[in-house]
């Protein structure tokens, strides 16, 4: 059929919410569900870096909405799915990407440290994927992306050392897994991305520990590029995908190979 796999990766008329989608690389997933045709709800804490994303844009045509939430509030999780109802009628896609770390030895790691971060990484994404699918299973149909971790997957006698962080994507693999099982005769996917080392704010702090390791040992020898996680983002947003659920896409260079 002519045009067929354009239709495939079509998202025109449907509605993304992406946490933590001001920066890094929630922009830049938002940015190419986007441009595949979706219309934005971006998340985020922090007003300045959020309004700057909205505005800018904006500014290149997409329909974007902007909402301030923390993701590990249970309101503010039913809040940002409400808005988005509220303006565009709908949610069809959830990209969970919002993420904190914290670095620490695990025998000198303080309870708060260990909480903060498991209550963003791995509540706030089963409190922002419950709110969605309640939603979604309203319509029968809905796709949620998860945004895991090589570190969910692999570790390091030589550090960096964030249990917490570590812990709490390789809980959200898990949680990937069921949330699919638990909702796919309704009609909802869900998926997981597990990136390797980007250049974020988030990464930078350890990257410099990997990249010699990257360059000397990776199948492809370099810290992954701005850009190269949007195509997997839209493949499992997109009709392209239909098929696929509670899957984890390693995008790493060959990393965890």
């Amino acid at each position: 059929m002519t045009g067929a796999i354009k239709e495939l990766f079509d998202l025109t008329g449907r509605v993304a919410v992406v946490t933590g989608g001001s920066r890094g690389i929630g922009k830049e997933m938002a940015e190419g569900l986007a441009e595949a045709g979706a219309k934005l709800v971006l998340c985020a804490r922090r007003a300045e870096w959020l309004d700057e994303t909205v505005a800018e844009f904006a500014v290149r045509g997409f329909e974007v909405l902007g909402v301030l939430a923390d993701v590990s509030k249970p309101d503010d999780a039913t809040r940002a799915i409400a808005e988005a109802v509220s303006a565009f009628g709908g949610v069809d896609i959830l990209v969970n990407n919002a993420g904190v770390s914290w670095g620490a030895r695990p025998e000198e790691m303080t309870l708060d440290q260990w909480r903060k971060v498991i209550d963003v990484n791995l509540t706030g994404c089963f409190l922002m994927a419950q709110a969605a699918a309640k939603q979604m299973l309203t319509l029968g149909k809905g796709v949620i992306i998860n945004i895991a971790s090589v570190s969910g997957m692999t570790s390091s006698a030589n550090g960096p050392f964030y249990a917490g962080y570590v812990a709490s994507k390789a809980g959200l693999i898990g949680l990937t897994r069921e949330l699919a099982a638990s909702w796919g005769r309704s009609g909802i996917r869900v998926n997981a991305i597990a990136p390797g080392f980007f250049h974020s704010r988030l990464a930078d702090a350890v990257i410099d520990i990997y990249e010699n390791q990257i360059e000397e040992h990776n199948p492809i020898p370099r810290v992954g590029r701005e850009g190269e996680l949007k195509g997997t983002a839209v493949f499992l947003a997109s009709d392209a995908s239909s098929y696929m659920t509670g899957q984890v896409v390693v995008v790493d260079g060959g990393f965890t190979v």
